[in-house]
């Protein structure tokens, strides 16, 4: 049982990552997201997920300066953007990441997006980043299966992690067990539908026999499918509810009630519609 926020899970090479972290999509620079990501450190979490698009890798950066937690104890990701991708243009990204989050290396970087054809470059280019140490795992983000299997059909190293939207309207099922199959661990981005599932009849019926919220029920389904998981929020009530998914457990019935709510339906972009 995943009863505790220091859980982790062990990628294919090794590392290992929290399977509970916070996201900061839309968090705003400057004093926004260096509060959120030191109120998140303060309750707990060690995993801080960022992106160069995101716009606050300086904050994060900052933030982890000035917290009491050591470099090592933490699981820092960041991902490449779209118009950055090719080898060249993705090391410089790298190196324009690092120095903005004031780091000497990255715990995980991202290929964000897949777009139609550059990404086998990308991938090259984090290939040589985790070659030379300054990354401890590489992977992709918002891949679809046929993505995948260009990229491993022209790769040295098999992805650690897919990051793709993935919560009880869209369960992404095939595509989790292909990954399954080809050892590369699913993070859940959006996974709890922006909130949207928070008057979900089923899912506040489990909720009021467990105690807990529809939110927290969402997030505990998900560690319990063995999904890395990285909820946003910048309000600290919300931080530590979040967290507070260690001490119940969901029943083989009730996860597949919440299986059930699937609908495929997408809140963000879909990956074969994001073209550059």
């Amino acid at each position: 049982m995943v009863n505790s926020i220091e859980h982790k899970v062990k990628l294919h090479n090794g590392v290992e990552i929290p399977q509970l972290g916070i996201g900061v999509f839309k968090v705003e620079e400057g004093e926004t997201v260096i509060q959120t990501v030191k109120a998140a450190l303060e309750l707990g979490y060690r995993s801080i997920d960022t992106a160069a698009i995101y716009k606050n890798e300086e904050g994060v950066g900052k933030a982890i300066k000035e917290s009491a937690v050591l470099r090592n104890s933490l699981f820092i990701t960041t991902k490449v953007w779209n118009e950055d991708q090719g080898y060249d243009s993705t090391l410089r990204a790298f190196e324009a990441s690092l120095k903005k989050l004031d780091l000497d290396y990255l715990d995980l970087y991202l290929i964000h997006w897949p777009g139609k054809d550059k990404y086998v470059e990308t991938w090259k280019a984090l290939e040589r980043l985790y070659d030379e140490g300054v990354v401890k795992a590489i992977g992709v983000s918002n891949f679809q299966e046929h993505h995948l299997e260009h990229l491993l059909a022209n790769a040295n190293e098999v992805p650690t992690v897919n990051q793709i939207e993935l919560h009880p309207r869209l369960s992404q099922e095939k595509l989790r067990e292909y990954c399954q199959q080809k050892e590369i661990k699913i993070e859940a981005w959006s996974p709890i539908a922006k909130g949207r599932l928070v008057n979900e009849p089923t899912l506040n019926y489990i909720a009021k026999k467990h105690g807990k919220t529809p939110v927290q029920v969402i997030l505990r389904w998900h560690l319990q499918n063995g999904n890395i998981i990285i909820p946003k929020s910048i309000h600290p009530e919300r931080i530590k509810e979040n967290a507070e998914i260690f001490d119940f457990q969901l029943s083989l019935v009730e996860m597949d009630q919440i299986d059930r709510l699937n609908m495929n339906e997408r809140l963000g972009s879909n990956p074969d519609e994001v073209i550059f």
